[in-house]
């Protein structure tokens, strides 16, 4: 039998690999002239750059895809970062947290004065949360019975009194730490799938689980050797590639998938997985087949604004990750939500591969990824809004590390939420899709199968489970779950 998947995301590439161990004739469709969608790189000059994600957690994902037994040097290699974030405030605060329950338990008690006995009993309770979410939300599909339905499923269900369900992120943890600082710490992680901490649930403290408790990981070559080592597996195994292809419609016939279209052509088969935005999948190749409208009218998550700076000198107090924040964060979250704008003092997040990666930058210099949250696309003028965001970036940081930042800057390029759009095909540029702004939005993320169609799939940070790259990963598998059974494979 022959696959077919729309996109080489992440998810895409990853549902290919399950796909073709499965026994299927598999090829991928890119529109883009390189795989792996957001997590590409580029060479700017002198300096390298991961153009998209930047943070990498749960790295053991990754090593099952390629079938690795552990850390392998050879094939796809990562160390784990001491300091998962520099945090950096207007008032000269600076807190580097390193990883560790214990450790950060200890930072936040000496640098915010924190109850350390409370930060440690708080860490641990978002661990056995997420370790009660993971095995029925997260590694299954939340629309088929069989998937969440088990052994797991009492322990879920206990914990349903602390996960926060019923508050926000930000009433659960201005509940629970004493300083700002700290809940502004913890209300940042709901920006990891594109939302607000003054609407998203407590629930999405469990993000803080993933790199508080174990920390982030960075890839040797840096985040597109996830892309790259995923690729070569996927080749090795058989996958065909069609780069600069743009899919036109996934054609079908008595509620079956029949194959797809594009300029070249049609292509029959069995199965076509989209790792497409599940919005475009529907509006662009889908046009006469009736849509879940309200899955798809929800509220968009935000996009970015990425400046791309070769910095012509190193920093010390700078590591891998860092944010620089707001003191106007709820403030900030509304322009963003509801007046689709951007604020005068930004939220400022930097990432700096060439900390750990020394070629990424000449030497005494340094690649910054310096991204900023920003509305989705509804006809702003980027060009303006980015040249006044620009100048508002540079005045913060040069203030908070006391050095003029604008004369060091010796390369640029930039990214917006339209050029997102063209890019990656993220309706109106959102980055992951719908938000999760409501206590019940992450129950109504599109299943990864179609009710409609026999043999049509989702993959990808669009539809369930969500956002990032392990997510994208767990999507991949649970439609390889889901083809199994409907494929009878292995029954």
């Amino acid at each position: 039998m022959k696959a077919v998947i729309i996109g080489s995301g992440i998810g895409g590439m990853a549902t290919a690999i399950r796909l073709a161990s499965l026994g299927f004739e598999t090829e991928v469709f890119e529109q883009n002239s390189f795989y792996g969608g957001k997590i590409n790189s580029k060479q700017i000059g002198a300096y390298r750059f991961d153009r998209g994600p930047s943070v990498f957690t749960e790295p053991h994902l990754i090593d099952e895809l390629l079938g690795l037994d552990s850390n392998n040097d050879d094939e796809f290699s990562y160390v784990k970062l001491p300091i998962s974030c520099c945090y950096f405030f207007e008032d000269g605060t600076r807190v580097a947290l390193p990883t560790g329950s214990k450790a950060v338990a200890d930072v936040l008690s000496e640098e915010l004065g924190e109850d350390k006995k409370n930060i440690y009993s708080c860490l641990k309770a978002l661990e056995r949360n997420y370790n009660a979410v993971y095995p029925v939300f997260i590694k299954v599909s939340l629309h088929r019975i069989g998937h969440w339905l088990n052994r797991n499923i009492l322990r879920a269900i206990k914990r349903i009194p602390f996960y926060g369900l019923f508050h926000t992120m930000n009433r659960v943890n201005s509940k629970t730490f004493k300083n700002n600082k700290t809940v502004q710490i913890f209300n940042r992680f709901a920006t990891y799938n594109g939302s607000d901490p003054f609407k998203s649930p407590g629930m999405f403290n469990i993000i803080a689980h993933l790199e508080l408790n174990i920390g982030p990981f960075m890839p040797k070559g840096g985040m597109v050797a996830i892309s790259d080592s995923v690729y070569k597996k996927a080749v090795d195994m058989g996958v065909r590639f069609h780069f600069d292809t743009r899919i036109e419609e996934i054609c079908y016939n008595d509620g079956k998938v029949s194959g797809i279209k594009h300029s070249g052509g049609v292509v029959e088969c069995e199965l076509v997985t989209s790792n497409m935005d599940v919005h475009f999948t529907y509006e662009k190749l889908l046009p006469n087949l009736k849509s879940p409208l309200k899955i798809l009218s929800q509220e968009k998550s935000s996009s970015a604004i990425v400046f791309y700076w070769g910095i012509r000198k190193s920093f010390d107090s700078l590591d891998v990750h860092n944010i620089f924040f707001s003191e106007a964060y709820e403030e900030e979250f509304n322009h963003l939500f509801v007046k689709k704008s951007l604020i005068e003092d930004p939220t400022v997040y930097i990432h700096i591969s060439s900390k750990i990666e020394k070629s990424d930058a000449p030497d005494g210099c340094e690649n910054w990824f310096v991204m900023v949250n920003a509305p989705i696309d509804s006809g702003q003028d980027w060009t303006a809004q980015k040249d006044n965001l620009r100048t508002n970036v540079i005045k913060k940081l040069s203030g908070i590390l006391k050095e003029d930042i604008a004369p060091l800057i010796e390369i640029e390029e930039q990214l917006d939420p339209a050029m997102m759009e063209r890019m990656y095909s993220g309706k109106n540029g959102s980055i992951y899709g719908n938000a999760s702004n409501s206590t019940l939005a992450s129950f109504y993320r599109h299943p990864n199968f179609s009710r409609h169609l026999y043999g049509l799939y989702f993959a990808g940070v669009t539809v369930h489970p969500g956002g990032g790259i392990p997510l994208a990963l767990n999507s991949a598998a649970i439609v390889e779950r889901c083809v199994r059974k409907d494929f009878s494979i292995g029954q």
